[in-house]
């Protein structure tokens, strides 16, 4: 598989030891980029001269011993959602096709500083907004597991390139599990990290100039030391790196693998449970019964008004009362599916929404309350492995043959810490029987993002992390 599976933290050491040139990684990815992306779609845009002059370039500074930072040299790929000089920041709609920013994002500039080099940009859903990734200007982006299956959204198309080796690094975005189920689908890390810890300047719909509620900046890679590099790179100093030497014993840890009101894939389950089986043979404390003291159906409506009211916003023109008023009736008589909650999401006054706030709040101060008592929790990504692609326009409706009391919400688990503004790492726990990669989820408290990454790195050495895709380790296409 060349060096293009190699980890961008053992890619740094190959450049600086001169092992290697920035020439040579560049058409590694390159030639990944080839073999693949016609299956996978998930490289969507690329200014590939501008990238070989920058790695001839970065190779001269490093005869003059010359080093920009940590990432000097490494060629990567960017979600399409970051703003990026001499291409198109479109979201997948094609009124955005002519939206040619004049500056950078400042996530971008920050891994530029540091030496890295972007070739290309990676494929997202329409306006960021399904976890799925196809949209009508750049179609759609395959599962490198399986091509029938979706890769995720939004961060769809990073998730892909990774695991097709087109990249070893990868900037996203995430506010409902953007950055996670991506990694949970194709079977690679992701780093969820506090609301606010990395700076979003230049990513968005165009026009966006303000923070969204809920959505952050982060990185996804192959290992969780490289999480870690990029990660002190994104956020700086207020990125605070944890001390070495601590072993899975050191942990205790919540484990909550499945949710009374949620419908659930028993492969999933399976596989979660065996994996922290093994975690606890190899010296983890493992508590199943603690649980933050929180309502779980009454979470479920608050993050999901949240979310709604965040991506509501967001949208490059509002709804019109007269086409959101079914919907929105449905919801008070009881509806609990995306649309009713989307058009009250819509609705809500901001009295309203600051004290669906308030009621957030209280629920971080139980959040709080909960991790004096554990280092961390686990839980699932999502309620599935990789579903199959579903592009029906009426995807979203209620379904007729809901059972009362289970609900079908696959933004379940990662609304659970999002929306409390809590750090999450996403770290490969597997395959299900089927055949599909499974992510465990480790949720952190406010601010402690080096210790999820921490744990997420003790879990990579023990049951093995990222492996290839039958795609890449068969040799196809």
């Amino acid at each position: 598989m060349g060096v293009s599976f190699e980890s961008t933290t053992a890619l740094a050491r190959m450049l600086r030891d001169r092992h290697i040139s920035s020439v040579e990684l560049l058409q590694e990815s390159l030639a990944a980029y080839d073999r693949y992306n016609d299956l996978v779609n998930a490289v969507v845009v690329t200014q590939i001269e501008q990238a070989f002059d920058q790695a001839r370039q970065a190779d001269q500074e490093l005869s003059d011993g010359r080093i920009r930072g940590p990432l000097h040299g490494i060629p990567m790929t960017v979600k399409e959602s970051f703003d990026w000089v001499g291409t198109p920041t479109t979201v997948g709609d094609p009124a955005f096709t002519g939206n040619f920013p004049e500056t950078t994002a400042v996530p971008v500039q920050r891994l530029q500083a540091a030496g890295a080099i972007v070739y290309g940009k990676t494929n997202v859903p329409l306006h960021l907004a399904d976890a799925q990734s196809f949209n009508d200007v750049y179609g759609t982006t395959n599962n490198p597991w399986a091509l029938d299956r979706v890769a995720g959204g939004s961060s769809g198309g990073s998730a892909a390139a990774l695991a097709s080796g087109m990249t070893s690094l990868e900037l996203g975005s995430d506010i409902a599990g953007s950055l996670r189920n991506p990694a949970h689908y194709c079977g690679v890390f992701s780093h969820k990290p506090t609301y606010g810890m990395v700076p979003s300047d230049g990513h968005g719909l165009p026009g966006t100039h303000a923070d969204l509620d809920i959505q952050v900046v982060g990185p996804m890679a192959r290992t969780a030391p490289d999480l870690d590099l990029a990660m002190g790179i994104l956020a700086g100093d207020t990125y605070r790196r944890t001390s070495g030497g601590r072993t899975l014993a050191n942990f205790r840890v919540a484990v909550v693998l499945e949710s009374p009101f949620l419908r659930q894939d028993p492969e999933l389950t399976e596989q979660l449970r065996t994996g922290i089986d093994l975690l606890k043979d190899a010296g983890l404390t493992v508590e199943f019964d603690a649980r933050p003291d929180l309502d779980a159906e009454r979470t479920i409506d608050l993050h999901m008004l949240l979310l709604r009211a965040a991506t509501g916003a967001a949208k490059p023109v509002a709804p019109r009362a007269a086409d959101i008023a079914a919907d929105l009736e449905r919801f008070r008589a009881g509806a609990r599916d995306r649309p009713a909650f989307e058009a009250r999401g819509h609705d809500l006054s901001y009295r309203e929404w600051w004290e669906l706030h308030n009621e957030r709040e209280r629920e971080r101060a139980v959040w709080t309350a909960f991790f004096r008592d554990y280092d961390l929790l686990l839980c699932p990504t999502s309620a599935s492995a990789a579903p199959a692609h579903d592009h029906r326009p009426d995807r979203f409706a209620p379904s007729p043959s809901a059972q009362p009391g289970v609900r079908h919400e696959p933004l379940y688990w990662a609304l659970w810490p999002g929306v409390a503004y809590l750090p999450s790492t996403v770290v490969p726990f597997g395959l299900t029987q089927s055949g599909l990669p499974c992510g465990l989820q480790v949720v952190a408290p406010h601010g402690a993002d080096a210790l999820g990454i921490q744990f997420a790195g003790l879990v990579e050495q023990t049951l093995g992390g990222f492996q290839p895709a039958p795609l890449v380790s068969s040799g196809r296409p």
